[in-house]
């Protein structure tokens, strides 16, 4: 992780986005725009919170120890996005950490910032708090998901989901590259399991894969693997 210029253009992440024009002139002296290498992390759960991080350009995963020895995804973030808020809670620590999955310029403020920032742009605050409610709403709906859906059910949603938040690529592919070790993460399932499923669905032709992106290649059955829960 190292500082780089600033390349930022001030209209593309959340914070520049919602705050006021005349404010952005005092964004720009207190910003620091940091680039991170694919496989470094940005922050790590339990690191004492400094500040908070927006998405200037690629890919991250913010991802929580499960035990010793997995991991669950909680959710990935692109450009645009924000990363640290949940360090925002109180106890002055990190509850997650974020890594990058490929290249990517992140802007980071620091918590006096913040706070100013937030006592003046009010259109700031009524986004984050926007943001927060559905953060914890999504976070309440993957959870019961854990408990009651089928690793396949979970795996649907999941793709559906990324295809959602990423798009697809010129062939048809989500644009975002996960191994499968990710997405056994994400979908909070053993990798064995998903791989079984994986090859399920490829052999009956409702998904492809290229290296290390997937395509839904018959969408509405995975909507029906999904329905009722």
């Amino acid at each position: 992780m190292s500082k780089t210029k600033n390349t930022c253009d001030l209209n593309t992440c959340f914070l520049c986005r919602l705050c006021l024009k005349d404010w952005k002139p005092a964004i720009a002296l207190n910003r620091s725009n940091i680039k991170i290498k694919r496989g470094k992390q940005v922050f790590r759960e339990g690191d004492e919170v400094r500040g908070i991080f927006f998405v200037y350009s690629g890919k991250i995963k913010v991802h929580k120890k499960w035990d010793n020895e997995k991991e669950l995804i909680i959710r990935f973030a692109r450009e645009g996005d924000v990363l640290g808020h949940l360090g925002l809670g109180g106890t002055g620590y990190y509850p997650v950490s974020a890594t990058a999955i490929e290249d990517a310029v992140i802007c980071f403020i620091s918590m006096d910032f913040l706070e100013t920032t937030m006592s003046v742009n009010n259109k700031f605050v009524v986004g984050l708090m926007h943001f927060f409610a559905g953060e914890l709403q999504e976070s309440e709906r993957r959870m019961s998901n854990l408990a009651h859906m089928s690793v396949k059910g979970r795996l649907a949603q999941a793709l559906l989901f990324l295809q959602k938040q990423f798009g697809i690529n010129t062939q048809g592919f989500i644009d975002i590259e996960l191994s499968r070790q990710d997405l056994a993460s994400y979908t909070g399932s053993s990798y064995e399991s998903l791989f079984r499923m994986i090859n399920e669905l490829l052999a009956d032709g409702v998904i492809a894969i290229s290296g290390k992106r997937i395509a839904i290649k018959n969408e509405s059955l995975f909507r029906t693997l999904i329905e009722g829960y």
